[in-house]
């Protein structure tokens, strides 16, 4: 479901941070409401857009500015996209270790804007976590730099934490520098189909309290996990795990030998997978709960997909409440961060609800809605409760962008 936007909305394309800041001054200066996107992978996200009178692209800015292969570090542009900077980066032997929702076409500036991650976070964190610098342009036409080009810094204001997960609400990233880290020189992951959710916890406290070193470390419960592989081997629905050991060839066979002997005891089966059939195994991962229909075969458009956080060491706890809610949920996340994604089916009612019981329950909290219909986001506060930071979270708004200029009240400031 594609943001609305109001008819005749311009397009600016300007393909330098000055152009881009000038676009945004001379937008204040008229009282215009601008929605900055890159590939636009996620403009369906957050609340309904309200007035848009321009988009605001960010793909002219696509340029790697700075590689610093000494120092695993980068500069780059916001409208790059982080296919094209992780296949630049692979000459020297060096990654941006994230692995968001459409990984394939999604920017740089549009991952810090909403600070998206994937499977990857077990080991390396979100954007957040990565980002050391960035050079973003203000509502007025400022071009400000705060952070620096190097891991060890403490130069200015942390702007770069600030504007991360603000969806382009406080300002416009021109530019971000990362900390990024060395390619992984083999690596395998092991599939773990499991009986009941009870073992599935189990599984995660083992894992937590063992000495192996996952690169990611993923389970999913419901239809997803059924459809692995294309495999349904029948009898109950069966949840499952995916462990990535990356590292060089000797320690990752030591690794998965050792995860393997540790979890037998508990898994129904465990398959390992390498070779070409792995990062395919990850790119559906990634993709399914996008893509894929929910329980009751519902079409994606219409589902909800939230985000959501639990205790990793209630995982059990969290998915016996799930199961009470009376509505198809799938459930997608990182075992050992205890975060992940729901796919909500039913009617808009029924999603409501649920989204309103996740609210309120002691399992499952951090309730977002990514994707759902223009109902549902009628019927439920997307971002939920801001509690004793909406003031806080006001004044910055006020601060940054007094005139209501960026991002068309979809995001949460």
């Amino acid at each position: 479901m594609a943001t609305p936007a109001t008819p005749k909305a311009a397009l600016l394309q300007p393909q330098t941070p000055e152009a881009l800041a000038a676009a945004l001054r001379a937008a204040s200066a008229q009282k215009q409401s601008i929605v900055i996107r890159g590939a636009g992978t996620k403009m369906d996200w957050g609340r309904p857009a309200g007035r848009i009178d321009a988009f605001l692209e960010t793909r002219g800015l696509h340029k790697i500015l700075a590689h610093a292969h000494g120092d695993l570090t980068a500069t780059i542009e916001a409208g790059a996209s982080l296919a094209d900077v992780n296949a630049a980066l692979a000459t020297h032997g060096q990654w941006l270790p994230l692995d968001p929702a459409f990984a394939d076409r999604a920017t740089i500036g549009g991952l810090l804007a909403t600070n998206d991650s994937g499977p990857l976070r077990h080991r390396y964190g979100t954007p957040r976590d990565l980002v050391i610098g960035v050079q973003i342009a203000t509502a007025d036409g400022t071009l400000a730099k705060a952070g620096g080009q190097v891991v060890k810094n403490v130069a200015g204001y942390d702007l770069g934490k600030l504007v991360t997960g603000s969806f382009g609400s406080l300002a416009a990233i021109t530019s971000a520098t990362f900390k990024l880290s060395p390619l992984p020189k083999a690596s395998k992951t092991l599939v773990v189909s499991v009986d009941s959710d009870a073992r599935l916890g189990e599984i995660v406290r083992q894992m937590m309290a063992s000495q192996l070193e996952p690169l990611a470390f993923e389970f999913s419960s419901g239809t997803v996990a059924r459809s692995f592989q294309g495999r349904d081997r029948g009898g109950p629905e069966r949840a499952a795990l995916l462990i990535k050991f990356a590292s060089l060839p000797t320690v990752v066979d030591a690794q998965v030998a050792q995860a393997r002997a540790l979890l037998q005891p508990l898994a129904a089966s465990i398959d390992v997978v390498d070779g070409d059939a792995e990062p395919a195994l990850w790119r559906e991962h990634n993709a399914r709960m996008w893509a894929a229909p929910c329980a009751l075969s519902a079409p994606v458009e219409n589902v909800a997909i939230v985000r959501a956080s639990w205790l990793p060491s209630a995982v059990t706890t969290a998915l016996a409440e799930l199961v009470t809610m009376g509505a198809p949920i799938d459930l997608v996340g990182r075992a050992a961060v205890g975060a992940g994604l729901l796919r909500i089916g039913g009617d808009t009612a029924t999603q409501a609800r649920v989204i309103a019981r996740l609210r309120q329950s002691a399992s499952v909290g951090n309730i977002v809605v990514l994707r759902g219909s223009d109902a549902l986001k009628a019927a439920v506060d997307v971002w939920g409760p801001m509690g004793d930071r909406e003031r806080l979270l006001a004044s910055l708004k006020h601060a940054l962008d007094p005139r209501n200029t960026l991002n068309a009240g979809r995001g949460p400031l």
